[in-house]
Order: structure tokens, then sequence, then C-alpha cells
């Protein structure tokens, strides 16, 4: 007993408790500051609603000022006032238009050590020095020739366009043989004939099947040879030796970042598109990445009774 202080149910008793051993398991999502309950959070955040007027009406994010808020907007509404007057190339934001403008104006502020070419933009002298690294992380889907620059690639896989007679009538998508096509149009009739045994879930293709199956017998044949990880999958396997390569193949379209993973550049596109599409249950806050949901959903188990 640390002050005799009685409650009427178990949630607020241990709630006060945290009072004398420090804990503060609520978190304020704007400066990370922490309290104990739920009461003094909704208190405190209304310091940052005051320091943040301007709400949009899409989303419910809120921005210090109108001009700020006017630019965020142009996630929802698709507008890209900023137009560049060498290739009419257009842009959410003029920060954006500035970057875009080096390449026109011959400014080549991003220098390789090796050689000293330089560039207008840091993602083309990341791409260069895979040169000098040896490293060739675009690799081509149908020979799995790989290059060291994306230009080139694009380039190679010409050769295979002349290829492939047979096109899909939805998406105009060419292949070598008849086959292989008809794998392809289940993606657009959702036909998926090849059904698991052990759990009834159904795959277009064979290949799926066995890749799925391996959930069930704990199979990992795929192993990485610098750490010793091992995968059900091929796929699995090359994303995760980008860890020990360094290779990030995945660049954002709007701030040219770039990322190892698929899925984590598209967390990260969320930044620029707005979209939150983890939703809590108990009070519909909606999150950008499933760990803030995971962290918030402890809010409502302090707040349920036992």
């Amino acid at each position: 007993m640390e002050c005799d202080e009685h409650f009427n149910t178990a949630s607020h008793l241990e709630i006060h408790q945290r009072s004398h051993i420090g804990e503060c398991s609520m978190e304020c999502t704007e400066c990370e500051h922490s309290f104990d309950q739920t009461s003094y959070l909704h208190q405190h955040q209304k310091i940052h609603m005051r320091d943040k007027p301007y709400e949009c009406t899409e989303c419910k994010k809120n921005f210090k000022d109108r001009s700020t808020l006017i630019t965020h907007q142009r996630i929802h509404t698709g507008a890209r006032p900023y137009q560049c007057t060498e290739c009419g190339k257009t842009f959410s934001q003029s920060s954006h238009l500035h970057h875009h403008q080096k390449s026109h104006t011959g400014v080549r502020q991003y220098q390789c050590t090796e050689c000293e070419k330089s560039f207008a933009q840091s993602s083309h002298l990341n791409q260069h020095q895979n040169i000098h690294t040896g490293l060739r992380p675009y690799q081509c889907t149908e020979c799995e020739k790989s290059f060291a620059q994306s230009s080139n690639l694009y380039q190679h896989q010409k050769i295979h366009m002349r290829e492939r007679p047979y096109e899909c009538t939805e998406c105009k998508k060419s292949f070598k043989d008849p086959s292989t096509l008809n794998t392809h149009l289940r993606l657009h009739t959702g036909e998926k004939p090849y059904g698991c045994t052990e759990c009834g879930k159904h795959f277009n293709q064979v290949s799926n099947l066995k890749s799925h199956q391996r959930s069930h017998t704990g199979e990992k044949p795929y192993q990485c040879t610098e750490c010793g990880k091992s995968f059900t999958n091929s796929s699995n396997l090359n994303e995760h030796q980008r860890i020990h390569t360094g290779e990030r193949p995945y660049q954002c379209t709007e701030c040219e970042k770039n990322f190892a993973l698929r899925s984590t550049l598209y967390q990260h596109q969320r930044i620029h598109t707005g979209e939150h599409p983890y939703q809590c249950m108990e009070c519909e806050k909606s999150f950008k990445q499933k760990a803030n949901l995971y962290r918030h959903q402890k809010i409502h188990t302090v707040e349920r009774p036992m």
C-alpha cells in the first residue's frame, strides 16, 4: 500500500498506481510526452490543437498555417501547380520542381569519389556508383541477366519484347507461348484452379501453391549465404539479401528516396498521399503504420475495467 486511496473500479486503481511507480504508457503523437491517464493526455493534446488550427477535411490532419494545409491538400486533389518551363513536367510542391530543374540548369552537385563524374541528382549518382562497386541491382525477369543501371535494363528488355508473339487482350502484355498467356489470363478472370489440401486456399499457378504449402510443412529451402537465415521462397530471400548488399532498387517518385523493400516504399509513400490504412476498431482513429496502431490500442486496454 502506497497511499490508502480507494477506487470503485480495478482499472482506476491500476491507472492511479502508475503515479507511484513512474509508469507512463500513453504517449502524445505530436511531442512524445507521456502520461499515465487518458484524461491528462487529452488535456495536453489541446495545446497542439491550438498550435495547429487548420484541419484537412479529408484525413483530419492538422497544420500550423493555411499555406501548409493547402500544400498538403494537393495529395488528395492530385493538383500539381508547379510546372517546369523546360519540359512541361508538373509537381505538387515548389521544392520538388526546384530539385527537378537542376537537370536542365547543368548544376551537378553530386560527384563520384571514384572517377569525379558529377550528377544533378543523388539517385543518379547512386546508380552510377554501381559501375565501380560491381553491384547489379536491376535484373531482367526473363533471363535473369543483371545490370548496374535501370536504363541499361530497359534497353535490354526490348530484345524479349520481339520474342513475345502472344498478347493479352486485357492489358496488352505479351508472352512467348500460349500456355504462359493462359496462366496470365487467370489474373483477369479470377480463376484459381490449384487448391491447398491443408487449408483449402486456392491459387492461379502451381508454383504459388507449392510456395504456400511450405507454410504448412515448415520447409525453408532458400538460405542466405551471408547469415544463414532461411526462407520459404526465393523472392523473400532476394529481398532479405539487400540488407547485406545495401541495394535500394525501389525509388519514391515524389522525393526520389530509395528503399530496399517494396513494402517499405509503399509505407513511405503514405507521407505524400496522406493515407492512413490502419484503423482502430474502438475509436476509428487511423494510422499510417501498423506498429503505431498497436501502440495506440494500448490506450483502450488500459481504459477497460478488469
